[in-house]
């Protein structure tokens, strides 16, 4: 079985030789790049299966890099950065960022998240049921089970729900996801979506009080993980 390729884009020597031995010692292929114009010329030439990007390069904004690998390359990238501003990483996660991890980082939460990232790859828009550690989303036939056990949606309930699955493990904005499920005039409209996260997690969760298929991200929005 192949090993994952990860490119890592930073410009900090440490950083870059930290990923990459610990990388490396989780059965990951690494390569490296210091600047914008390398990390993108790398990924055309060949293209990893996922990316690291930080914010801060020393040619142009990595938001401007996401902007444009976006435009062509479907893989996950995750961003690290030092920049821990709500702005930042609204921006990032809106622009296509799968995730959005701040420096100084936890090597093992890193490496979840690369996981977590990678995993929902594997999820194509074709599958006919996803199954997330029992919960089982049947996506043509808009049912849910979890455990084998139906669970009764509302129609807006599903679609979040879906919306969710198809995108496991990626953390989705407000107003991502307000714009997704009720359209572009509701963006604002953040009690919408707490209504019905409330209403998804009484029905999904063992403990609804303490959520581990649908998770906060404070300020920023939800994701949905496979509880480990």
């Amino acid at each position: 079985m192949n090993k994952p390729a990860i490119l890592v884009i930073d410009d900090e020597a440490q950083i870059r030789k930290l990923l990459e031995i610990t990388l490396q010692s989780n059965d990951y292929t690494v390569s490296l790049a210091e600047t914008a114009r390398q990390g993108i010329a790398l990924t055309a030439a060949h293209p990893p299966d996922l990316i690291i990007l930080d914010i801060g390069l020393p040619d142009d904004t990595g938001h401007n890099v996401l902007k444009e690998l976006r435009s062509w390359y479907t893989h996950p990238i995750l961003i690290l950065s030092a920049n821990s501003g709500e702005e930042d990483i609204i921006a990032a996660l809106d622009n296509g960022a799968n995730d959005y991890l701040v420096k100084p980082f936890r090597t093992g939460e890193l490496l979840a998240r690369l996981r977590s990232a990678l995993r929902s790859t594997t999820h194509e828009l074709s599958t006919p049921v996803l199954d997330i550690n029992g919960l089982q989303i049947d996506l043509a036939a808009r049912t849910v089970k979890k455990g084998g056990i139906p669970v009764k949606l509302t129609a807006t309930e599903y679609t979040l729900l879906a919306l969710f699955a198809r995108n496991e493990g990626k953390v989705l904005t407000h107003q991502y996801l307000l714009r997704e499920v009720w359209g572009p005039g509701y963006i604002s409209q953040s009690q919408y979506l707490r209504v019905f996260i409330a209403q998804l997690r009484k029905k999904i969760e063992d403990d609804p009080n303490r959520p581990t298929y649908i998770l906060t991200e404070s300020g920023i929005g939800y994701r949905l993980v496979s509880p480990e």
